[in-house]
């Protein structure tokens, strides 16, 4: 299936993939956005067929881990949160980076497919704490292209390292242009 859909994405639509990923890094939080629709998983997917990163782990929302989905989603990679009660699920992602030698975990820096004045605060925690560089994968549905810009760590300036994300973020367009991050997306 993820072959079908990285060559239709990328031989058939005319997809591109710009910059590179670092495969030399055992570690990541990749973000990726903007998050507008639920198209946006089958995107990923073919990326991730197309980028061979199996390698690449995600969250998903608990309530989609029934049989059998939960198997082809746990062979995705995928790891079920319960988004309805408080877990500390920051420090339970940031103890799974500890425990392994290689591990790259891709999230939605908005959180919701929903339009965001804010950006979500996990990641950026997750990275810090974690002491793992974030890259950043604009998904651009005007251009048709998927852009990877260079590994960065967070530094001691929260509000200035999720204006770097909003600045690079900003002109991507989502499969929805109006839910997608825009400056005003509050740091």
């Amino acid at each position: 299936m993820q072959q079908l859909l990285a060559w239709w994405l990328f031989n058939v639509r005319g997809w591109k993939i710009e910059g590179k990923f670092h495969f030399e890094l055992p570690k990541t939080i990749i973000i990726v956005a903007p998050h507008t629709h639920s198209f946006d998983f089958f995107v990923g997917l073919a990326i991730r067929k197309k980028m061979h990163f199996e390698f690449v782990h995600f969250l998903g929302k608990s309530e989609l881990f029934w049989p059998p989905l939960s198997w082809f989603l746990r062979y995705l990679g995928a790891y079920p949160v319960d988004r309805h009660q408080k877990h500390n699920m920051v420090d339970q992602v940031v103890t799974l980076f500890n425990k392994k030698v290689w591990f790259h975990l891709a999230l939605s820096p908005e959180g919701t497919r929903k339009k965001v004045t804010k950006l979500r605060s996990g990641f950026y925690h997750i990275a810090k704490n974690a002491n793992v560089p974030i890259v950043m994968v604009g998904l651009d549905f005007r251009s048709r292209k998927v852009v990877f810009a260079e590994p960065f760590f967070v530094s001691e300036d929260e509000k200035a390292d999720k204006y770097r994300i909003v600045q690079f973020f900003k002109d991507f367009q989502g499969y929805i242009p109006n839910l997608g991050i825009t400056e005003d997306t509050e740091n």
